[in-house]
C-alpha cells in the first residue's frame, strides 16, 4: 500500500468535540507511515481526491464521486443515520461509527433527569418563585428509585452503562432488544422486542435509546404509550424520529405519564410556543446527553485502534450495516 492519506475534519465551537493540535501530534507519532491532513468542512470535498481514509463528523453522499481512493469513512458519533451508509457500501467504502465512550455521559445525563423527577427537583425549580412552601405537593409527587423498575428500549452498550447506574440506585432493569444476550448480563432482565408492551407495563421509568431506522420510525406511538404503567416517566435519549410526539403529549395530558424528559425532539429547536416546550411535566435538554470533557480524547483513541486494524488487515470495529439489514432495536 502507498503511504495512506487520512483526512480529518472535526470542527466544533466546543473544545471537547474538536480535534486539537495535541491529537494531531499523537496520531502522527503513533503512525509515522501515515500522512494526516486536516480540513474545514467546506474544504473537505476539494481534498478527497487523494484521500484513503476520512475521519469526521459529516460526510455527504455526493462527496464519494470525488474520492476515487477512499476506502473508509470513520465517524466519532454513535449513530450513523446522518451518514451515507448505503451509498458508501455500494461503492465499496467501509463506514464505521464509534462506541464505548458515549455511555458514561449519557448514563449520567439520564440519571440526572430521573432524579430531577423522582426527588421533585424540577417541580421545586418551577414553583419556587411563586409559592412560599410546597412540601405537601412533593409528598404526592416523589417516588423512590430503590425497588423501582427501569425499562431500556434499544439496550446496547449505552444501555449497559445506564443499567449499571440505575442498579447502583437499587433499581431493577429490563433491557429490550431484538437479540437479547443468551446469558444473563449486568443484572439486566432481557426481553425480546416482541415483548416491549410487557416491558413498559412493568416499568416506572422507560428510556428510549433506539436508533433512527425505518423499523423504529414513531415506534413509541399511541398504542405503546397506552401500555405504559400509570404515572411512569419517559426519557428519550435516542432519536427524535422514534417517538410520535402527538401521542406523547396525549399520554401526558391524560395523566398516563408523570413526566417526560427529552434530549431529542422535532423540529430542532422547538418553536417558542410548541406544547412540549410549554408543558409543565416536560423537561427538554438540547441534545446534550453526550457532553463530556474527554469526548475527543476517547474518539481519537477509538479511531487509532481501528486505524491499526485497517493497516494490518484486521476487521474494523463499529462497521455500519446498510439500513435495510440493520438491527433496529440495538442501541449504541
Amino acid at each position: 500500500m502507498n503511504r495512506p492519506v487520512v483526512l480529518i475534519s472535526l470542527e466544533s465551537p466546543h473544545s471537547f468535540w474538536r480535534l486539537s493540535a495535541q491529537h494531531e501530534r499523537a496520531l502522527s507519532a503513533a503512525f509515522p507511515g501515515v500522512e494526516f491532513r486536516t480540513a474545514t468542512e467546506e474544504a473537505v470535498p476539494h481534498q478527497l481526491a487523494e484521500t484513503h481514509i476520512y475521519f469526521g463528523w459529516r460526510f455527504e453522499s455526493s462527496w464519494l464521486f470525488g474520492a476515487p481512493h477512499l476506502r473508509w469513512i470513520a465517524s466519532p458519533a454513535a449513530g450513523t443515520d446522518h451518514l451515507p451508509v448505503a451509498e458508501a457500501h455500494s461503492v465499496g467504502v467501509a463506514l464505521t461509527r464509534s462506541y464505548g465512550f458515549h455511555g458514561r455521559p449519557m448514563a449520567e445525563h439520564a440519571m440526572g433527569l430521573v432524579l430531577g423527577f423522582s426527588r421533585g427537583l424540577f417541580m421545586s425549580q418551577r414553583v419556587q418563585r411563586n409559592r412560599s412552601w410546597w412540601k405537601d405537593d412533593l409528598a404526592e409527587e416523589f417516588f423512590d428509585l430503590a425497588g423501582a423498575a427501569m425499562t431500556i428500549v434499544g439496550c446496547g452498550s449505552i444501555g449497559g452503562h445506564l443499567a449499571r447506574a440505575a442498579r447502583s440506585f437499587g433499581m431493577d432493569v429490563i433491557g429490550v432488544r431484538r437479540t437479547p444476550p443468551v446469558a444473563a448480563e449486568g443484572g439486566i432482565t432481557w426481553m425480546h422486542t416482541s415483548a416491549v408492551h410487557q416491558a413498559v407495563t412493568a416499568a416506572d421509568v422507560v428510556v428510549d435509546l433506539l436508533p433512527a431506522t425505518r423499523a423504529t420510525d414513531r415506534f413509541f406511538d399511541h398504542d405503546l404509550f397506552t401500555a405504559f404503567k400509570p404515572r411512569s416517566l419517559f426519557l428519550n435519549l435516542g432519536r427524535a424520529a422514534t417517538v410520535d410526539q402527538a401521542a406523547l403529549l396525549a399520554a401526558l395530558n391524560a395523566g398516563r405519564l408523570r413526566g417526560a424528559a427529552l434530549d431529542v425532539f422535532e423540529p430542532k429547536p422547538l418553536p417558542a410556543r410548541h406544547p412540549l416546550r410549554l408543558h409543565p411535566r416536560v423537561v427538554l435538554t438540547p441534545k446534550s446527553s453526550t457532553l463530556s470533557r474527554t469526548y475527543m480524547d476517547q474518539a481519537v483513541a477509538f479511531f487509532a485502534d481501528n486505524l491499526r486494524r485497517y493497516l494490518t488487515d484486521q476487521p474494523l470495529n463499529g462497521l455500519a450495516e446498510v439500513p435495510a439489514a440493520r438491527s433496529p432495536f440495538v442501541g449504541g
